[in-house]
């Protein structure tokens, strides 16, 4: 059966009271007017049907009913304050999982990381990779980092990078293999692809050079392999700006040519509206929104 308990203003404003023995001290508390509490007790007293004050000239007092509920009272709202403290502990420590494309997390994200947990010791982040947009409650996702053009339904998308596409190769591929020194050369070189087969045709448009050959090559399910690809000198990719920047930084890879086709995605931090209510959401949106800004 559902419990029939009286408004919990009432209950609020006469704890107040019982503990001050004072209609004004309560009212401070809870910051509404003398007339207020007193409105709120009175009710209380009608619903109860007994008398829980005395109302001296200048005291106040407690019934012996009065002093049975107060205690009760005070304990039950102390054991809510308590656990409603405990939550936002939570909210504020612990673990935040971030879902995200195994590719950004690879090549950016992972590389990055040791930044946030310099600055936020007490949050653990559980990186959760996949392609497609959770579902946030049932997936127990906090944020989801995404790329696409960032209208997904019912969540907030706040668009972090936008990307280049150009060419990249392992510096020992032009070591070993044919020239590279003009875009029509890629004729002579195997071309590496992801999922997205249309970019290297677009690229040759771009560059003014045949698109007969430009969807000939290997190709992989996820931009990581084929980076790895790159890297191992299995031939050119198409490396996409955000993904390869640390690579082609630490000479793992080079970027032959200077054209460079923009992407028509960009990479988005997608979350439901309300969860930067939660302490340790808001800390991983505002360090990675610094992150990007670093650049």
């Amino acid at each position: 059966m559902p419990r029939r308990l009286p408004p919990l203003n009432a209950l609020k404003a006469f704890e107040a009271a019982a503990r001050h023995l004072s209609f004004t001290k309560a009212a401070e508390e809870l910051f509404v007017t003398q007339a207020a509490v007193s409105h709120q007790i009175k009710g209380l007293e009608e619903v109860l049907g007994i008398a829980l004050f005395r109302r001296l000239n200048r005291a106040l007092m407690l019934t012996e009913e009065g002093q049975a509920l107060f205690p009760a009272l005070r304990g039950a709202l102390d054991q809510i304050a308590g656990a409603l403290e405990q939550i936002q502990a939570r909210g504020a420590s612990g673990v935040i999982t971030v879902s995200t494309m195994d590719s950004f997390a690879v090549n950016w994200l992972v590389p990055r990381l040791n930044r946030f947990r310099h600055l936020h010791p007490e949050i653990d982040v559980h990186i959760s990779s996949s392609d497609h947009l959770v579902d946030f409650v049932t997936e127990g996702v906090d944020v989801a980092l995404r790329y696409g053009r960032g209208q997904w339904p019912g969540v907030t998308a706040e668009r972090l990078m936008t990307e280049e596409l150009f060419p990249v190769c392992s510096p020992s591929l032009l070591e070993n293999g044919p020239p590279l020194g003009k875009p029509s050369d890629l004729l002579h070189h195997t071309l590496l692809h992801d999922d997205m087969r249309v970019d290297w045709r677009m690229w040759h448009m771009a560059a003014g050079i045949s698109v007969e050959n430009a969807n000939r090559g290997p190709s992989f399910t996820h931009s990581n392999n084929v980076m790895q690809a790159a890297i191992a000198g299995l031939g050119v990719a198409l490396g996409r700006s955000v993904l390869v920047a640390d690579h082609l930084v630490q000479g793992r890879l080079i970027k032959p040519f200077d054209i460079s086709l923009p992407a028509d995605f960009a990479y988005y931090l997608a979350y439901p509206e309300a969860a930067l209510k939660r302490p340790k959401v808001k800390a991983f949106r505002d360090w990675i929104m610094e992150e990007v800004a670093r650049g």
